[in-house]
């Protein structure tokens, strides 16, 4: 059983189940409203999502970092479920890569300014906070 202080997280997208489990806290980005952070006994919500870097703490203590590229948040009955479109665990991304793809699509931004670039340059950048930033420490980076 679970303690009083923890609540049930699940981060589920078409390919898989990326997290599910207890934490503490989750802190994630929604459209048009900002970064949002839950803790367990949080009134019931609903709301979509931008390309962030959504980070569960951990019942265990530890951090879990996520690139969630759009989707929905639900929060009830003490439950936290992000429903996304894609997402990537922090571990899992090539930083190098990351850092690449931003430079390559700021780049192209500064000949053509258009909505699908910066969209794409938001992904770029959730993946490099995820993947732990350019100073290294995930948690640090958002």
């Amino acid at each position: 059983m679970a303690e009083a202080s923890t609540m049930r997280v699940e981060v589920v997208s078409p390919e898989r189940v990326l997290f599910s489990g207890e934490a503490t806290q989750v802190i994630t980005r929604t459209l048009g409203g900002g970064e949002v952070a839950f803790l367990a006994g949080h009134a019931p919500f609903l709301a979509a999502l931008i390309a962030n870097h959504t980070r569960v703490y951990l019942a265990e203590g530890s951090i879990l970092d996520v690139a969630v590229h759009g989707g929905f948040v639900e929060v009830s009955n003490g439950k936290v479920s992000i429903l996304t479109d894609f997402a990537e665990l922090g571990s899992e991304i090539d930083k190098a890569k990351a850092q690449a793809d931003i430079e390559r699509l700021q780049e192209q931004l500064r000949h053509e300014n258009d909505a699908a670039g910066a969209a794409e340059l938001a992904r770029a950048h959730a993946r490099l906070s995820a993947a732990g930033g350019v100073n290294g420490t995930a948690a640090a980076a958002h």
